[in-house]
């Protein structure tokens, strides 16, 4: 396990349960262990559920981030993108074989909380759900919910972490500041592959989550 191990779990711990989490972390080891506490929790909850949309929605709705805690999908209209070799490879079809692309951001309340390219076969789905996701924003997941799908994590990567390489041996590189975290935009991304109730591969995803997932 990275980052010190078992240091580092004590640490998470007692920074998620020590106070309150605050609106903006504070740049100091405390703060930065909170906020690498809360992207581990999010990220472990992702890995355990099938839906990432029903996921935020949870999410949204414990950390009170918006009423109802509703998340909706605003297509990207225009983007097009091929679907990468190794996630055709996944999805065991041939070239010749038509794969429709749909990309959106995942919101609650006025929360991007990601930012998701979707791949999937509309040869294996229902007419009445293709209809909904060429003439609808609704979430994939909720779409193609009847399926029973479940779904395979490919990988899962910490784009950014609060706390550098080896800050369990280095202590001056975490020295407090009087400032706030500062945070990139895109935090964490999953690729994964959704599969049907008979075990064959639908859809191929790569979902990057961003900051807001720790606007609360």
């Amino acid at each position: 396990m990275k980052h010190g191990s078992i240091l580092l779990l004590l640490m998470l711990s007692f920074a998620v349960q020590s106070r309150e989490i605050p609106k903006s972390f504070a740049d100091t080891p405390l703060g930065r262990t909170q906020a690498m506490a809360l992207l581990q929790t999010f990220n472990a909850d992702l890995l355990s559920h099938d839906s990432a949309t029903l996921t935020l929605e949870r999410w949204c709705g414990v950390h009170r981030m918006a009423s109802p805690a509703r998340v909706i999908a605003t297509r990207v209209h225009g983007a097009d993108k091929s679907i990468p070799p190794d996630l055709r490879a996944h999805l065991e079809v041939g070239t010749n074989e038509p794969v429709k692309y749909r990309r959106v951001l995942l919101s609650c309340g006025d929360h991007v909380l990601s930012e998701a390219d979707n791949w999937y076969l509309p040869n294996r789905l229902t007419a009445a759900m293709n209809r909904q996701l060429d003439r609808s924003d609704m979430p994939f997941g909720k779409v193609v919910q009847s399926l029973h799908f479940r779904r395979k994590t490919l990988s899962a990567d910490l784009l950014w972490s609060p706390l550098p390489d080896g800050w369990e041996l280095h202590r001056t590189q975490m020295q407090p500041t009087s400032g706030v975290l500062v945070m990139p935009h895109l935090l964490l991304q999953h690729r994964a592959m959704l599969f049907d109730g008979n075990g064959r591969p639908f859809s191929a995803l790569v979902e990057t989550y961003t900051d807001q997932v720790l606007a609360f």
